[in-house]
């Protein structure tokens, strides 16, 4: 089944085993020839095994099948980044954004093709040899030369490549490289060979010309085939140690998989003394020194990464790595709202070098935090009480602008006392800013919902705003906690009052169509309105009397329409 051979694929992908998922996805594509989502997989697994050209083709396959999916384009953008196609990364991305514009994948891969491309220009402009590994077909060409396809299969030889695709300023600390020699034959389209100790290069015919037959040539006349390319002793050493390191680097991570912190920093560093040209081992032991909580250790290790990082022009993901780590080791460290503050700045380096959605999470979360604690360190009940008293001074001498003022600080001081949000939205009353102080009023009667001045603030503000039976309901809701107030009982007999002139008929015309005007913005007049029911029944209170009766006699409808008529949509005669 398709279903079962995909499932298989995404635990190899998942696993880090992306030849065995490539083979997989193959299988529940021949079964489900149509499906986008196995495209989309194999072509993650084939840019994770650095094989472009096929990633790209199924890319492009997806976003066939699926034009409107984003997560194609995502696909596409990172096959053309894989082969260097900054142009077609950067169109592919932007077309996945006008589909999910808040898709952070797709936003974060704008931003890396962007960079990338902005530092091929500034590379290309200087170093003659630039465009030469930034064409779209070098990794086939790689693959399909017979010298070159053996060393796609050599972890140093495609950092490289992937090296001078970034920076082709590069080239010359490669020269002394024999298979950068021959790289150079098969991207120039010309024959590198060695003879008699010199060696020669013949330019290839783009388009040959008549071929005549040559004489078979003899056995012993024929050209000897090439000899394999002797490595140095130095370089053979070299890459030893870089194999070694590798292997040390894979039993540090699996000693860290199954928390043996002290034997995986040991074997990383090893790994750091046998190859001291990838930084991945440090930032590596600077993960186990975080779950260690040895956070200092770990900000020493990340430190050394970037600027280790910098000299060896690594990786700028790499690099951003390390201090997202180091971000995260400060966090962990912080005691006060200051001390999130380097970490923040480190989390903003972190994203200038790629764009992360992890960091960006990590980041929004310190801020978050900072400003918690911020609240948590400026909490002083005793100054939120004298701001408090300040603002009742200024409230009694009408200066209202004043009093708001102080109350706001003494809500900074204490946010938890209803009392500040009650006479805060007293103050806002006087001053005609209804939506404020409703919203003060809300809020105290969240704090404490038995604190009758909340309803006292929140009914006089709706009937300000000509809400006479949202009014009459905060005022009823307020006596359920209160029986005996006064101000309450006042409010529910000047709401019945205005809603008896309403159901009179007792208003003006200008004044009856701003009622209506406003009661159509109220959502619930406007479903009940759109309620087919309801439109029944208002069609049978104007054409069949004795049904409009028996509707009376249900509360909902009765409920409804007594809404209506509270809204001066409908007028009882």
């Amino acid at each position: 089944m398709a279903d079962e051979a995909k499932a298989k694929g995404n635990a190899a992908f998942s696993a880090g085993r992306f030849s065995e998922a490539v083979q997989f996805f193959s299988e529940a594509i021949e079964l489900s020839p149509t499906n986008h989502v196995l495209y989309s997989n194999r072509s993650a697994a084939y840019a994770s095994l650095q094989k472009y050209p096929e990633a790209l083709a199924d890319a492009e396959k997806t976003v066939d099948l699926k034009p409107d999916w984003s997560k194609g384009y995502s696909r596409l953008g990172a096959a053309h980044v894989g082969l260097s196609n900054h142009k077609e990364a950067i169109n592919a991305y932007k077309k996945g954004l006008e589909i999910d514009p808040n898709n952070e994948a797709l936003k974060s891969g704008l931003a890396d093709a962007q960079s990338a491309a902005n530092r091929f220009t500034s590379s290309s402009s200087s170093n003659p040899f630039g465009n030469m590994f930034q064409g779209p077909d070098l990794w086939a060409k790689l693959t399909a030369d017979p010298a070159t396809r053996s060393y796609l299969q050599q972890p140093d030889f495609v950092r490289m490549i992937q090296d001078l695709q970034r920076n082709p300023n590069n080239l010359n600390l490669y020269l002394k490289d024999q298979r950068m020699m021959q790289v150079l034959g098969v991207l120039l389209n010309m024959n590198m060979r060695g003879s008699g100790g010199s060696e020669e290069t013949e330019m290839a015919e783009a388009e040959p010309t008549e071929v005549k037959k040559q004489p078979e040539m003899k056995p012993a006349e024929r050209e000897p085939k090439p000899e394999p390319m002797e490595v140095g002793e130095e370089e053979k050493e070299a890459r030893e140690k870089k194999a070694e390191a590798q292997e040390e680097k894979e039993k540090g991570n699996a000693a860290y998989k199954k928390k043996d912190f002290d034997t995986a920093i040991e074997h990383y560093t090893k790994a750091m003394e046998l190859d001291d040209e990838d930084i991945s081992f440090i930032i590596n032991r600077a993960a186990v020194y975080l779950e260690m909580g040895k956070y200092e250790e770990c900000i020493k290790d990340c430190d050394t990464a970037v600027d280790r990082g910098r000299e060896l022009r690594s990786d700028y993901k790499m690099i951003a790595r390390a201090l997202t780590r180091k971000g995260t080791a400060l966090v962990k460290m912080a005691k006060c709202s200051a001390d999130y503050d380097p970490a923040i700045e480190t989390f903003q380096k972190a994203l200038t070098e790629h764009r992360n959605p992890d960091t960006l999470k990590k980041l929004n979360e310190a801020e978050k935090a900072k400003k918690d604690l911020e609240q948590q360190e400026y909490f002083d009940p005793k100054l939120a009480d004298e701001e408090r008293e300040k603002g009742n001074e200024f409230f009694k001498q009408q200066k209202y602008p004043e009093a708001v003022k102080h109350y706001t600080e003494a809500l900074r001081r204490n946010p938890k006392d209803p009392r500040v949000y009650s006479n805060r939205a007293a103050c806002y009353t006087k001053l005609g800013a209804m939506p404020e102080g409703l919203k003060d009023a809300e809020k105290c009667i969240e704090l404490d919902p038995t604190f009758s001045k909340g309803y006292t603030r929140k009914g006089a503000i709706q009937f300000f705003m000509k809400e006479y039976d949202k009014a009459l309901e905060t005022y009823q809701i307020g006596l359920k906690h209160d029986p005996n107030n006064q101000e309450l009982m006042d409010g529910v007999r000047r709401c019945i009052e205005q809603i008896n002139r309403t159901n009179r008929g007792d208003m003006s015309p200008e004044e009856l169509k701003e009622r209506q005007a406003k009661g159509m913005q109220d959502p619930e007049i406007q479903n009940i309105l759109s309620d087919p029911v309801m439109r029944q029944v208002l069609v049978d209170f104007q054409e069949n009397p004795k049904a409009a009766q028996d509707h009376l006699k249900n509360p909902m409808v009765m409920k409804k329409i007594q809404k209506l008529v509270s809204a001066g949509i409908v007028q009882m005669k």
